[in-house]
């Protein structure tokens, strides 16, 4: 049996999930075509996603095509939602990246092929729509050649486009564009040697080596082109593979809850043979895989094995995350999409228990990881990171129909970062300096180059005390740098530990273990955070709001209403591009402006304006004043408070 797991992917509304219905239909796992308008399409399988019409969460399903078994995984548009895409990507063998054939290239269709090609996943192209009034074949063609910027291969002509009578029909493949990435190809077209055998075999081999991409053309509404691209799936994209004898590694992609509130996983097994009852190492612990799962034929059978190549659904690991690696470490690709750059508060309404919408959206985050949560207990607040306001809307609705738990939220506001300014260190030794901690600690920050986050260093030998106390300070250090100097996450910078020093274990005669004689983890994890903050302190730092690039189409002739717009949003065009009666304007807007600036964008260019978006960088705040977020810690910037909270008493 051959495998192959299948992503479907696509800008919001190009009729992703439609296409999901349409191929398990001609597989005959459906008698009958799901609607995403009806909400009885069989991805979409939440309450919420059956009422918006929109893909949420992902969703894994089966069928043969012959010899091959496919599993399709359906993957949310909505750019809102791109981590769940983000977590799909490193499981698959192929992808079909879906394009309407009326609206054309997307935002999204940009920021997933890019992510694609990256990645060096292969993926057809399956244009969309051909039934629908204006929809185009070399507009779009061109559109993917161009503003895509990637070789593709058509595989088929539309006739009849724009009407419900609009078939696909094959097309010689274009050799010119195999030939510019395959010089033995090209050799044989100029000897006269090319074989329709050769040719197909370079459109295979190059299209699994991710150089061309293979354009499909068809409509998921009436079923054109559909069997042309089935078709397609199975003779150009690679199978899965994996050795079944070697040591069991996978990656968990998704995690969902059971009626009973159980854990579920969805893992990929790239090598080896997992068995119930095995016990296996998952993040930083271990357990026991008690049931087993895999697709087959449209639904999960239950199994006592799954072996390399395969997704399977993954009972009794309680403490299992997204992301996790299952077994022996599997091949890192990192983070794939920027991480959220937004935040807003969450609002219980007058009838919420705080501690159950707690639960809840502790729940909400296992399922998300880039959903992070963070609780003020001083405010009884919790705050969560979010991608957009969709998002924000899926969440509120989430916990009103899954927990009755109805909440608000305040404004949203940009997650801003802290960076070291410049080198700063500070030291405080044992019983000396109204220090009550029975530790030394000397630290040194340093500024180290954006984008390589925290590094921890020693400048003292390893053997000056237990290892324990060492990972009590490092521990430490790192979960300090959550809040900086102005309470946001401090980042790009290098910790050195350059002093070091404790009191060895003391017993009296007789008598046991002497706590007040004797340091402890206690002392390291106390004293760190106010060596740290000094040394913050005296080191400066610079807080950094997120800017996202945006790239903005528009109609020559609004530029005279947009251009101020852009100006009050702090919006800053870098280049300026009129091709026509079309104007490009690329640069960068703060994150805090985006949304406010997609919504004012269509009424001022007629409902022309194409516009896209994604985080770009981290840049220095220098306008109004530094922002300030609330501290959720025991405040060690205050030396008295903090010593009162942890140790009941100032420390003088």
């Amino acid at each position: 049996m051959h495998l192959l797991n299948l992503g479907i992917l696509a800008h919001v509304d190009a009729g992703k999930t439609s296409l999901t219905e349409r191929l398990l239909h001609s597989a005959g796992i459906i008698d009958e075509l799901g609607s995403v308008d009806a909400g009885s399409t069989r991805t979409d399988t939440l309450a919420l996603e059956r009422q918006r019409g929109i893909t949420i969460k992902s969703a894994v399903v089966s069928f043969p095509v012959d010899d091959v078994t496919v599993n399709l995984i359906d993957t949310p548009g909505h750019p809102d939602f791109i981590a769940e895409v983000e977590r799909v990507l490193g499981v698959l063998d192929g992808a079909v990246l879906v394009v309407s054939a009326v609206e054309g290239v997307q935002a999204q269709t940009r920021i997933l092929l890019r992510t694609l090609r990256r990645l060096r996943i292969p993926t057809l192209v399956f244009v969309n729509k051909i039934d629908r009034r204006g929809a185009r074949e070399g507009g779009v063609l061109r559109e993917l050649t161009e503003r895509l910027a990637v070789p593709v291969v058509p595989l088929a002509t539309v006739s009849g486009i724009g009407t419900r009578e609009a078939a696909c029909h094959p097309a010689p493949v274009p050799v010119d564009v195999l030939a510019e990435q395959d010089d033995d190809l090209l050799a044989a077209y100029v000897d006269g040697t090319l074989t329709h055998r050769r040719i197909h075999a370079a459109l295979r081999d190059l299209t699994r080596r991710t150089l061309v991409h293979p354009v499909c053309f068809g409509s998921a509404a009436t079923g054109a082109g559909t069997p042309e691209l089935i078709a397609a799936i199975k003779e150009l994209l690679p199978r899965a593979e994996g050795d079944p004898d070697g040591p069991p590694s996978g990656s968990v992609f998704k995690v969902e809850r059971g009626p009973a509130g159980e854990k579920i996983a969805y893992a990929r097994l790239f090598s080896g043979t997992l068995r119930t009852r095995d016990r296996v190492p998952y993040g930083d612990t271990a357990g026991k895989v008690t049931a087993i799962s895999v697709f087959d034929h449209g639904t999960d059978v239950r199994e006592e094995t799954v072996t390399a190549g395969r997704i399977a659904r993954l009972w009794g690991l309680t403490d299992i995350r997204i992301g996790d690696g299952i077994g022996a470490p599997h091949r890192e690709s990192g983070p794939m999409f920027a991480p959220p750059t937004l935040e807003t508060v969450v609002v219980p309404g007058p009838d919420t228990d705080r501690r159950s919408l707690h639960l809840a959206l502790t729940q909400l985050a296992e399922q998300d990881p880039l959903i992070g949560l963070r609780h003020d207990e001083v405010r009884q607040e919790t705050s969560v990171s979010l991608y957009g306001e969709v998002q924000k809307e899926v969440v509120q609705a989430t916990l009103a129909d899954d927990y009755g738990l109805h909440v608000t939220f305040r404004g949203t506001t940009p997650l801003c970062v802290e960076r070291p300014a410049g080198t700063g260190a500070a030291a405080e030794f044992i019983k000396k300096d109204a220090n009550p901690f029975l530790a030394t600690v000397g630290l040194r920050v340093d500024p180290a180059p954006p984008g390589t986050g925290v590094a921890f260093g020693l400048e003292v030998e390893l053997g000056a005390m237990p290892y324990a106390f060492f990972k009590a300070v490092e521990d430490t250090v790192r979960a300090t740098l959550g809040q900086g100097l102005h309470g946001w996450q401090v980042t790009d910078c290098a910790v050195t530990l350059t002093h070091c020093g404790y009191w060895p274990r003391q017993s009296h005669a007789h008598q046991g273990f002497d706590k007040s004689m004797s340091s402890t983890g206690y002392d390291f994890r106390g004293l760190t955070p106010l060596v740290l903050v000094e040394a913050l302190r005296r080191a400066g730092t610079r807080v950094y709001e997120p800017l996202h690039r945006f790239r903005l189409e528009v109609p020559a002739d609004t530029l005279g209403a947009l251009l101020p717009v852009l100006a009050a949003l702090r919006a800053v065009p870098r280049s300026t591009d009129t091709r026509g009666g079309r104007c490009l304007l690329e640069g960068v807007v703060p994150a805090a402006r985006v949304h406010g600036l997609e919504q004012r964008v269509p009424g001022l260019t007629r409902g022309e304006g194409e516009w896209e978006s994604a985080f770009d960088h981290y840049a220095p705040v220098v306008r109004g004043a530094v922002p300030e977020r609330p501290r959720t810690d025991l405040n060690p910037l205050d030396r008295k408070e903090y010593l009162l909270n942890v140790t009941g008493r100032t420390g003088a």
